[in-house]
């Protein structure tokens, strides 16, 4: 992944944020991001995971991306494994695998008890828990990590810790920020620290914590894995001449003897050994300024008994080496759309929003079509009624999502991806409502005109109908794109706009609602169907066009 003069701001005229970023993520990297508050380090992420979009240069070769942002939204009407599974499926996972992989993740950070507790009651510590799992159950190829530790117990730590270097072992790349310095202390391959709006380089901290000396031998011709987590220092004073002696932190341990065991051809542990905590060994400066040398290991036990590949996991306690799965293709699978989709629509069902426009339309219904009135006059009114609920619901899926959940989706897929995942959310259930309702006239009504002289053909009513219906919802659902986020981020216009949108759709000159709608009103009066397909051809025109406009906006006002 690579930036060239990358920079944001918010606003056309807003002060800039970040200016001139050149940067190069190549995989098995871990980079840690420092720098003072309010300097723009989260911006900086956002940008690196596909949220926002720069205002200025260009990002290239981002792979599939997973994003936990600082503080996870408990207000999602899931439990903590349900949610899980939707995020699987958006990442491309099948049902079955996703399942699986939630509940490996919510065991290694200790919350498997609480896969069937809803998000809204679980602490701030474990719903962090559900927000790393989300992030590494799909094995993003770029890990974007925006103070994940905070909130995390130090065993879920530990955890994320191990999690962390074994996504580098495995090729991706982590970015990270964390407040406290001694984060992965002396494990990043690379350190930035952002000041001035541009990215400096910076040393790595030191790490002093405990070392894993580990002694393995592979085929004459092989060489080390590239990319080994934790940079251990390589020794080959060893007897053979492909036995090598490795020594890494302890954090980087188990991830270290996954990349060997893993390798192709892999490697066979034979020795394994705790090493001491590096102590510091005060010398002088020519200015006679104390500082600190770390001397050169030496192991406190023998190596241990020959291990095999399969046995390397039990070497040391509490080691997490999970099997190699195989690689998944980077970017948004086929499927995520759908999932997406699915996944808006479910939040809006269990949100119970869908219930205003539900009771609006009932209402508008009960008042204008009773039994035995002619049908074709009612299938126009049923159509007419479907464009305010359909521009009300397009709206609430779009908004309806908290900010820092629909970061983790735009960043999964994009955000022009997610905003189109609503949109279809939105007008797939003004669609439902709208069939229900077209169905009752069906029922209710006598195939007649409108001065009951001349018998109205049911097939051709019912097709027209329904087809004035997909008119209506398609513009309907147009006009509530129109008047919500990215166009109008203030709820209090968006909502006005959207009522005024939703009558303007259908009493403007040259709408496709109206169109529609007036097609079926006309035939009543002399007892002919008029399919409506020239406005149902406006009507997909317009609502294909608002999708693709608001879809890039959201890309770039997100």
């Amino acid at each position: 992944m690579i930036l060239r003069g990358v920079g944001r701001r918010y606003g056309l005229r807003g002060p800039w944020v970040l200016r001139g970023l050149d940067l190069d993520l190549p995989t098995h990297t871990l980079v840690r991001i420092e720098g003072a508050n309010g300097v723009g380090k989260s911006t900086l992420l956002r940008l690196l995971a596909g949220i926002d979009a720069p205002t200025e240069g260009h990002v290239t070769g981002r792979p599939r991306t997973a994003y936990v942002p600082e503080r996870f939204p408990v207000a999602l009407p899931f439990t903590a494994a349900g949610y899980l599974v939707h995020m699987g499926r958006v990442h491309g996972l099948p049902a079955a695998e996703a399942a699986d992989r939630a509940q490996e993740w919510l065991a290694r950070f200790g919350a498997a008890g609480y896969a069937r507790t809803p998000l809204a009651e679980l602490s701030k510590g474990t719903s962090q828990k559900v927000a790393v799992a989300q992030a590494l159950l799909a094995e993003p190829g770029l890990l974007v990590l925006d103070e994940a530790w905070t909130g995390l117990d130090t065993a879920a730590r530990d955890a994320l810790d191990r999690a962390v270097a074994e996504r580098v072992a495995d090729g991706a790349t982590v970015v990270f920020v964390d407040h406290d310095p001694r984060r992965l202390a002396g494990s990043p391959s690379r350190t930035h620290r952002l000041e001035g709006r541009t990215l400096h380089a910076a040393a790595p901290a030191a790490d002093h914590g405990p070392r894993v000396r580990i002694e393995a031998t592979g085929p004459a011709s092989a060489a080390l894995p590239p990319g080994l987590p934790g940079t251990p220092t390589v020794e080959r004073n060893t007897p053979g001449p492909a036995a090598v002696r490795l020594t890494t932190t302890a954090a980087h341990s188990d991830a270290l003897l996954h990349a060997l065991v893993t390798a192709r051809p892999p490697w066979h542990v034979t020795g394994l050994s705790q090493l001491p905590a590096p102590v510091p060994v005060p010398c002088s400066r020519h200015d006679g300024t104390a500082v600190g040398v770390e001397p050169r290991p030496t192991p406190t036990t023998g190596p241990t008994e020959a291990a095999t590949p399969e046995a390397t996991p039990e070497a040391t306690p509490g080691a997490a080496v999970v099997a190699p799965r195989p690689a998944r293709p980077s970017g948004p699978q086929p499927r995520a759309t759908a999932a997406l989709t699915r996944y808006r629509t479910a939040l809006l069902a269990r949100s119970q929003r869908w219930l205003a426009p539900l009771l609006l339309y009932a209402a508008v219904l009960g008042v204008g079509v009773r039994a035995g009135q002619p049908l074709l006059d009612s299938l126009g009114y049923a159509a007419a009624a479907v464009v305010p609920p359909a521009a009300w619901l397009v709206r609430l899926c779009v908004t309806q999502e908290p900010p820092a959940a629909r970061n983790v989706v735009a960043a999964a897929v994009g955000p022009s991806s997610g905003h189109r995942a609503s949109l279809l959310a939105g007008l797939g259930c003004a669609l439902a409502l709208g069939g229900a309702g077209t169905g009752i006239v069906l029922l209710i009504s006598e195939p007649v005109s409108t001065d009951r002289t001349a018998a109205v053909p049911l097939l051709p009513a019912a097709l027209a109908g329904l087809l004035a219906t997909l008119c209506c919802a398609l513009t309907g659902a147009a006009a509530g794109a129109l008047c919500a986020r990215p166009v109008l981020h203030r709820h209090g216009w968006s909502l006005a706009a959207t009522v005024a949108g939703a009558l303007l759709v259908l009493v403007t000159d040259g709408s496709p609602a109206k169109a529609a709608v007036t097609d079926l009103v006309s035939g009543s009066l002399t007892g002919r169907v008029r399919i409506p397909l020239l406005p149902l051809a406006g009507a997909a025109v317009v609502a294909v066009a608002v999708g693709v406009l608001t879809s890039r906006l959201a890309a770039l006002r997100e």
